[in-house]
Formats: C-alpha cells, sequence, structure tokens
C-alpha cells in the first residue's frame, strides 16, 4: 500500500505547574505524525511552541500540505527543502527516520553511523518561583546529579544563592530564558561564578545578545533562543561557548546531526535539550545527545504521565529508546 501520512493532537498533563520567565503552563500539546507504508509505521512527536509563533493548528496545517508528497514517496533530504525548520518539520522528519529504520529490519542508531546507545544522566528542571519554593524542589532533587534552574527575573540573587545551598553537590545550569538584561548580566554572571555555576542558557533576549562579546564570562553561557539550526552557528561563536540543540528548532534528526557536527568543529559544547512533552520526543534526542556534554531530556518525568511504552528512566539516568517507542 502506498505511504498514508496522518497527524493527530494529544494533550498531556504536567505534574503541578512549569513556569520560565515567560509564562506558566499546566499541559503540554503535542503533534504526533504517523506515516504507514506496507503496514510498517513510523511516529514522530512534536511540540507547537508560541515563542517561535507556532500553533497546534498551524502545525497540522503544515503537515496536512505535505501529505500528497509523503504518499509520493518523499525522503527525509527531500524534506528539507520542501518544509522550514521547526516544529512540523522535526514530527515529520522523525518519523521518516522510524519508517526507515523499521523498513530496514535496523535500528535510528545504525542509519546514522552512530550505534552507540549508551544511558545518559539528564538535567532534571527545577521551575521558577519564589527563593523558598525553589530552594524545596531543589532540596528535594539535591541528590540527582546534574539540575537546571529557571530563572530570568529582575531579582534571581536569592534564587540562585537559596538553589546552590539547598543542593550543594549538584551540577547546576541556569536558564534564564531571555529574562536579563545589558544591565543586571555582569552581576549575575559574578554570582554564578561565585556559586560555582557550570553553565548560563540564553541570559539576553536573541537578537539582542551583543553584551555577551563585550564583557569577561565568567561563568560558560549557552545558546538557546539564538540558535535554530548550522547556518546560525558561526555568527555566534564570540558570544557563547555552548549551544542548545532542540529537534523542535532544528525541524528534526536529519538537520540536527549536521548542526551538532558542525558545532564540535567550531569548538562549542553541545547540548541537547528539549521542549516539554513525552517520551515519543525525547526518543531522538537521547541518540543525537550521545557524547554531548548536557543532556537536557526531562520532559517526561515532568508530566503526570507519559505514553506507553516510554523512555526508561533511572532516577536521572535516561536510557535509548526500545524500537516500541520509536527508533
Amino acid at each position: 500500500m502506498p505511504r498514508h501520512l496522518k497527524a493527530t493532537t494529544e494533550t498531556f498533563p504536567i505534574a503541578g505547574t512549569f513556569t520560565i520567565s515567560r509564562g506558566s503552563k499546566t499541559e503540554a500539546d503535542v503533534v504526533v505524525c504517523t506515516i504507514e507504508e506496507d503496514g510498517i509505521v513510523g511516529r514522530g512527536e512534536c511540540v507547537p511552541y508560541a515563542r517561535y509563533g507556532e500553533t497546534v493548528e498551524g502545525v497540522m496545517a503544515d503537515v496536512e500540505r505535505i501529505s500528497q508528497a509523503v504518499a509520493d514517496g518523499l525522503d527525509r533530504a527531500g524534506l528539507q527543502t520542501l518544509m522550514p525548520a521547526g516544529a512540523a518539520r522535526n514530527a515529520v522528519d522523525c518519523a521518516l527516520w522510524d519508517l526507515e529504520a523499521k523498513r530496514a529490519g535496523s535500528t535510528v542508531a545504525a542509519l546514522t553511523g552512530s550505534p552507540i546507545r549508551e544511558p545518559l544522566v539528564t538535567a532534571f528542571t527545577i521551575s521558577l518561583g519564589t527563593p523558598e519554593a525553589m530552594a524545596e524542589q531543589a532540596a528535594e532533587n539535591a541528590r540527582r546529579p546534574l539540575l537546571k534552574v529557571k530563572v530570568g527575573t529582575p531579582d534571581d540573587e536569592e534564587r540562585i544563592l537559596a538553589v546552590r545551598r539547598a543542593a550543594p553537590e549538584a551540577t547546576i545550569i541556569l536558564d534564564a530564558n531571555e529574562g536579563w538584561t545589558d544591565d543586571n548580566l555582569a552581576r549575575y554572571l559574578a554570582i554564578c561564578a561565585e556559586a560555582g555555576i557550570a553553565l548560563v542558557e540564553q541570559p539576553l533576549p536573541a537578537g539582542r545578545d551583543a553584551a555577551l562579546s563585550a564583557i569577561p564570562r565568567l561563568v560558560r553561557v549557552c545558546a538557546d533562543e539564538s540558535v535554530h539550526a548550522t547556518k546560525d552557528l558561526e555568527s555566534l561563536r564570540d558570544r557563547y561557548d555552548a549551544v542548545n540543540i532542540k529537534l523542535d528548532k532544528t525541524g528534526g534528526l536529519t538537520e540536527a546531526l549536521r548542526m551538532k557536527a558542525e558545532a564540535d568543529r567550531l569548538g562549542f559544547s553541545v547540548m541537547v535539550g528539549c521542549m516539554l512533552a513525552t517520551s515519543l520526543s525525547m526518543a531522538p534526542a537521547v541518540l543525537l545527545a550521545q557524547g554531548c556534554a548536557y543532556a537536557d531530556l526531562d520532559g517526561p518525568l515532568l508530566l503526570a504521565r507519559d505514553r506507553e511504552p516510554g523512555l526508561r528512566f533511572e532516577g536521572s539516568l535516561v536510557y535509548p529508546p526500545e524500537p516500541m517507542l520509536w527508533g
């Protein structure tokens, strides 16, 4: 039978409330693409992200527009030119990878030429709140080796210090989500250095981050909203020490693999991150994150329920996906 592409939407409740500097949410809305051919099914999941002008309805429409091309045999190379980078392309790209591996009786890891499939330490996210609430979250998770702490307000000093006191042994990444300014940047980086923070993610707004090249970076700084695809990397070398690669930004694993290779060549440290989504979104990212400096793939741990089957988590260890899930 010819290929058939179907897109559906699903909503997963978050365990509590997830808050960053741009707002809060209690549910994770995802779009799942399914491509079936000769009884074999490939799947991919994405998260439409309002920060980048995406909506569930828009992503569904974008996928529908290429349904005939997929039915006609569109491959991953053709997809890169037919659709722009973003969530919709990610879901289709990952579904094509999954389908290709299953049709070949192989795995996506083997198809990429990197068959290493080791469990990874993932960051665990501490949501933005009062210093007291964040310290409580940090204390509850102080035995995790890597914490990612959401900040990005005009009064983050006490938050940083409170979390560090509550989790003195953990490696801590701060994620400001574009919430700092030129006026408080140097002070906050100095506080981070004193607190032994390992990395600060996206302190300034994308497109307004030139100040990072003009001051001593006392702590390593990672680009997130400022970097989407391979073409962005060269221009960021004077401002950032690391880059956060997310499949929903790159538009899928195909471009993400290119971006990882180029980031390595240019000397960036690489974090592989995620949107708030299920194990189906994380599965290709676990393969991408093999050998990277940081993995931030705790999306399913922040949900009230994950899909079944999901990824295997043991504390902060996340294991590569089994074929029943993806890949």
